[in-house]
């Protein structure tokens, strides 16, 4: 009889999730990680009563009133609303594109204007009827200006290369409110986790044995034969030692600031959507959780190239990276013992609630059958 009936590799929220709900059917587990913390890249660190997101601005929000109903009843979220800003040459701008941003642009007092303003803009790009590049269907959905100011600087930034080179389907569509409204997600349930996320992190990894500072693939062997079952959450290429060649990503660094003054800039969230500011936005940390504190914390966030030793962040979802995936994917589903979730395991980008609910989904299946 093993040790364990769960082998976790990772202690992040899909890893937390499906340790918790595994405690309560009554399954040993061990979960792992090798960073020295729980949480992913959901991780806080307190500074000083800030609650400090390690990792870039994380915002829960769902229209799943089951998963809203879940985490709720682990810890108590807050009524933050996500309304972050945009600043090109100096001016500011709301997001998402409102009745306030077009206002902004161009003096338009009514959604009537607005649309009209929107017509005459897409107008003069109609002659593109298959967009090439995200360039060309960006210009095609919005016009000149939104592109120019809100668009092309910080896609271009975030994904290290010219618009012209990007393919069109990175920009399926562009949102329009025609109403003053700068919630920047239209979901019904939105906030964070009183005093950050290691709170609900504790509460889900709660009763369950952790190990922080372990790498799995330097001690596979080891661990595999401590439990009936795995869960990997890690990059699944890495899981097959790259033996179909490695998933391209995009990686993100980040420079914290503490600062002796007790508002830097009034806002959470603000984005900087020039092409000639190096960094995508910088974060007000106690504004996430309305701290009072008289002083704060901000982040920079840059773009970065992703090499061996960096945090992979955003998959490249171009035509190899999809066919290497699925190769992988194929050998994953031959497996009989080793399952995986998560982002880096699925190769994809998910929000929390996504990520949540996918966790469930697995959790019930497999403890099912157990």
């Amino acid at each position: 009889m093993k040790q364990y009936d769960f082998l976790i590799v990772g202690a992040g929220l899909f890893g937390a999730v499906f340790a918790h709900e595994a405690k309560l059917a009554g399954k040993r587990c061990l979960v792992i990680d090798k960073r020295e913390h729980t949480g992913g890249n959901i991780h806080c660190r307190d500074v000083q009563g800030i609650a400090v997101h390690e990792y870039g601005a994380h915002i829960f929000h769902t229209h799943h009133k089951e998963v809203w109903d879940y985490v709720n009843r682990l810890v108590e979220f807050n009524r933050f609303t996500n309304s972050p800003l945009a600043c090109f040459e100096g001016r500011l701008y709301n997001l998402p594109f409102n009745m306030n941003t077009f206002y902004q642009l161009w003096g338009v007092k009514t959604p009537e204007q607005a649309r009209a303003k929107l017509a005459e803009q897409r107008a003069a790009y109609a002659h593109i009827t298959h967009p090439a590049n995200l360039e060309e269907q960006a210009l095609t959905l919005c016009g000149s200006d939104i592109y120019r100011c809100l668009i092309q600087g910080y896609t271009e930034k975030q994904w290290g290369r010219p618009a012209t080179q990007l393919p069109a389907f990175i920009i399926r569509r562009i949102p329009f409110r025609f109403v003053f409204d700068n919630n920047y997600f239209d979901d019904p349930y939105q906030g964070i986790p009183c005093g950050g996320y290691n709170r609900l992190t504790d509460v889900l990894l709660q009763g369950v044995e952790v190990r922080l500072g372990v790498d799995y693939l330097e001690q596979r062997a080891e661990l595999d034969a401590l439990a009936d079952r795995v869960l990997f959450t890690g990059c699944i290429d890495a899981f097959y030692d790259y033996c179909h060649g490695r998933l391209d990503y995009r990686s993100l660094r980040f420079e914290h600031r503490s600062l002796d003054v007790p508002d830097f800039q009034g806002n959470a969230v603000v984005n900087y959507t020039e092409r000639a500011v190096p960094y995508t936005r910088i974060i007000e940390h106690k504004h996430f959780d309305f701290a009072t504190t008289a002083h704060t914390v901000i982040t920079y966030e840059y773009p970065d190239d992703f090499a061996p030793g960096k945090e992979p962040y955003y998959p490249i979802n171009d035509e190899r990276n999809a066919a290497l995936y699925t190769r992988y994917r194929e050998m994953a589903e031959r497996q009989q013992r080793v399952f995986f979730g998560g982002r880096l395991a699925q190769y994809t980008y998910a929000d929390m609630d996504d990520t949540i609910a996918s966790a469930l989904e697995l959790s019930r299946r497999l403890l099912r059958s157990t």
